[in-house]
């Protein structure tokens, strides 16, 4: 990780150094940091940054930004197509056998583990943490010294946190076989993964029997703490996953579960509310101020829902009314209407993904553990999916339409001489179901690529849930999505993707061979019929 790459940073640093006792760079500090053997040059660096000034700063940048030259017995910095002297600063020209300085990944590093050590007594509190973050991944006994003066002066607990295992890790290279058992010893106390893999990197090279079972002793214990990240993590995703189905499969709910209606562009319509959520971003980039760009995802909620409901509204009325009770003809049909819709999507949005970006409240994660993050992306889905369940679960059990749906659904005859006009309530329905489907493209678009071929990664998962919970059964749909989603994560963090949805796959199979009508079978005339 590099923290500064361009000159203009490198004078931000200046500021930084008071807390340090400078020492005026050389020429032949200049000379041993610039050729040579690698390891001479990082210890000759590691000896120049603990007592820095200002052109020791400069010059250090100037070598990370590969802008040095140098002879037999010179050294020369390139800034602005001149050459300057990095000891006097006065301007030099640079002989026709200067040669580039070539730093490979390890001096890289050296050279940004050195700007992290300038970095140490920045008064920009994130500026501390981010070096002190950098010196962890890079320890060095060489650079303690200035790790320990920092860490006198800090005053934010948590950057001295930091620091205190910046120490400990640099002691884990001392010469001193104590210092290195203590060094594993204080580490334990970080339940990290990077902490891990520094002791394991040292586990490697030691050769103390003493100091390697302390080693081992305090992987062990990282281990036992890291294990439960691990299962939160899965836990975390299968719920995430489970969420995005539940998502996909509530429209089919309606579609399929209570109407019958096998329909293939079910995957389609939760591609249009994607692109109208995409559409919705356009509009606030270019018509709203940069502060209301957030909005925009509030905005295509209902917009995506409406896209998709009228589309389906469309579909319902032009085709799926003429096949009711011909299922073969409504699959082919809808197949159809799907491709037609991938197209008429690529003929207006063009063949390649469109970027639909997270508004900054749903931007970075929850940091839980130490191994384990959770992205606001995901948890604004489980979110938005829990009340989009809760939306729907309240219209078709508590308002006028939902008791009209329930009625057709279970009895259309009595339905229609009770005098409700079922034509009207199957559009109503369908148009439901697919403003739902586009509320998923929506929240799809937070997560994934946005494309016409967005809604065919969800289409048979989504049958499977509806299928697995029962036809007609909500319950049974979000059981079976939740139930599905952590099955899944859990079988692919031990025998890897493909591997779980084979074994997914062969689950529903075998679930449906013992239960064909689902978690939860139907009650009523419904079932008889």
């Amino acid at each position: 990780m590099r923290f500064i790459h361009s000159c203009a940073a490198a004078f931000a640093l200046l500021a930084t150094f008071s807390a340090l006792s400078a020492h005026a760079l050389t020429a032949d500090e200049a000379k041993a940091i610039a050729s040579g053997d690698t390891e001479a040059r990082i210890a000759a660096l590691d000896k120049a940054v603990l007592t820095a000034d200002e052109k020791t700063a400069a010059f250090i940048q100037a070598m990370a930004d590969d802008a040095v030259k140098y002879t037999a017995d010179k050294v020369f910095v390139i800034k602005d197509d001149k050459s300057y002297d990095p000891v006097t600063g006065a301007e030099a020209k640079v002989p026709d056998d200067a040669e580039d300085v070539v730093n490979n990944n390890l001096m890289r590093g050296a050279f940004d583990a050195a700007q992290a050590v300038l970095q140490l007594t920045s008064k920009d509190d994130k500026i501390r943490a981010d070096a002190a973050q950098a010196l962890l991944k890079e320890p060095s006994e060489s650079r303690l010294p200035a790790v320990e003066r920092a860490l006198a002066a800090e005053t934010n607990p948590s950057i001295k946190a930091q620091l205190e295992l910046v120490s400990a890790a640099s002691m884990l290279n001392s010469a001193d076989p104590a210092k290195r058992i203590l060094a594993a010893k204080a580490l334990a106390e970080r339940k990290s993964p990077d902490i891990k893999l520094l002791l394991n990197q040292r586990l490697a090279d030691e050769t103390d029997a003493n100091v390697k079972s302390a080693i081992a002793a305090s992987i062990a214990s990282i281990d036992g703490a890291l294990v439960w990240g691990d299962r939160i993590n899965a836990i975390f995703s299968g719920i995430s996953l489970g969420s995005v189905l539940l998502l996909a499969a509530l429209g089919l709910a309606i579609t399929y579960g209570l109407m019958g209606v096998i329909n293939m562009a079910h995957g389609e319509l939760m591609m249009i509310g994607a692109y109208a959520t995409y559409v919705m971003q356009g509009i606030f980039q270019r018509y709203f101020p940069e502060s209301m760009f957030g909005w925009y995802l509030v905005a295509a909620i209902p917009v995506s829902f409406l896209a998709s409901a009228l589309v389906g509204a469309v579909l319902e009325r032009g085709v799926i009314r003429f096949l009711y009770g011909r299922p073969l003809e409504t699959l082919l049909a809808t197949w159809g209407i799907s491709l037609m819709l991938q197209q008429m999507v690529r003929s207006l949005f063009g063949a390649q993904n469109v970027g639909v970006e997270n508004p900054g409240w749903m931007s970075g994660g929850f940091t839980m553990l130490s191994n384990v993050t959770l992205p606001w992306n995901r948890i604004g889905i489980i979110i938005f999916a829990a009340l989009v369940l809760l939306a729907m679960g309240w219209l078709i059990g508590r308002t006028r339409l939902g008791l009209f749906v329930r009625g057709v659904t279970q009895n259309r005859p009595i339905a229609s001489c009770m005098g409700v006009n079922t034509a009207r309530i199957d559009t109503y329905a369908f148009a439901l179901g697919s403003g739902i489907a586009g509320l998923a493209g929506c929240a799809l678009s937070q997560i994934g690529n946005v494309g016409p071929d967005l809604g065919q990664s969800y289409i048979v998962d989504s049958f499977m849930v509806v299928v697995m919970g029962g036809v007609g059964q909500l319950a049974g749909t979000v059981y079976a999505a939740m139930g599905l989603g952590i099955l899944n994560k859990f079988i692919e963090g031990w025998a890897g993707a493909v591997l779980a949805k084979i074994a997914v796959l062969v689950f529903i199979i075998i679930f449906i061979q013992k239960r064909p009508q689902g978690i939860f079978a139907m009650k009523g005339r419904s079932a008889e019929a």
